[in-house]
């Protein structure tokens, strides 16, 4: 494994599925999908990978039931209260893209002190993409272009308009769950992300399954557009 990809993408798919087969709540799919991105928290910085954003909750999402948002948005909540410690001593930096100000305040409070705790940690980067659609950030940095009087006319120009032009496109994007599509997931920033689809749900996607991934990912070759050169 001498290729680690600097930025790992993934789309937590499969937590209901993986619940309904279990005859369980839909809720219990959700805790336990928490569970696989702790430990892919913990895979990655170990093994080098610089940045991941996980598709936490995207502008689709708000279309679900809503006794099932409500509880989605506790979860979250509670979940960065409940991972904050290990985030400090683990030197985990948290960030978020999206239209954060669509979520409830009392989460707004809770994102913006979990990602203040942990704004000068210097290993892995955790991206949260929060109520996020990649064609929604697009239109919004095209508002943001005209309210700052601006033309970008390079691509480079027009990506420091997005979320969190920080961030460096993704290498690698990870699918669990078995569907074969990227469901409106940063759009701009994959125009030549590797993609990975996993049959596995969610919930059972953990250290094993995510080096598979990573290895699958350092046998291939990213040309870019470009041949192969002697």
């Amino acid at each position: 494994m001498n290729k680690i990809p600097r930025h790992i993408a993934v789309i937590m798919d499969g937590n209901g599925r993986w619940a309904r087969q279990k005859g369980l709540p839909r809720a219990i799919g959700h805790q336990e999908g928490v569970k696989s991105l702790h430990e892919a928290v913990e895979t990655l910085d170990d093994v080098g990978v610089k940045y991941l954003t996980a598709y936490t909750f995207s502008t689709e999402n708000w279309f679900r039931p809503k006794h099932e948002v409500e509880l989605l948005m506790k979860l979250m909540a509670r979940t960065m209260d409940d991972e904050r410690p290990g985030l400090i001593k683990n030197n985990i930096r948290v960030r978020a893209i999206g239209r954060i100000s669509d979520l409830p305040q009392s989460l707004q409070d809770t994102l913006s002190r979990l990602v203040a705790d942990t704004a000068k940690n210097t290993g892995l980067t955790l991206c949260l993409a929060l109520s996020y659609g990649g064609r929604t950030e697009i239109i919004d940095a095209c508002f943001r272009a005209v309210k700052e009087g601006k033309a970008p006319q390079t691509e480079a120009e027009f990506g420091a308009l997005l979320y969190d032009p920080s961030l460096p496109d993704p290498d690698l994007l990870i699918r669990t769950g078995g569907d074969q599509r990227i469901s409106n997931y940063l759009l701009w920033q994959m125009a030549y992300t590797e993609l990975y689809f996993a049959e596995t749900l969610w919930p059972d996607f953990r250290k094993k399954q995510l080096l598979a991934a990573i290895e699958d990912y350092a046998q291939r070759q990213r040309r870019f557009g470009r041949i192969e050169e002697d």
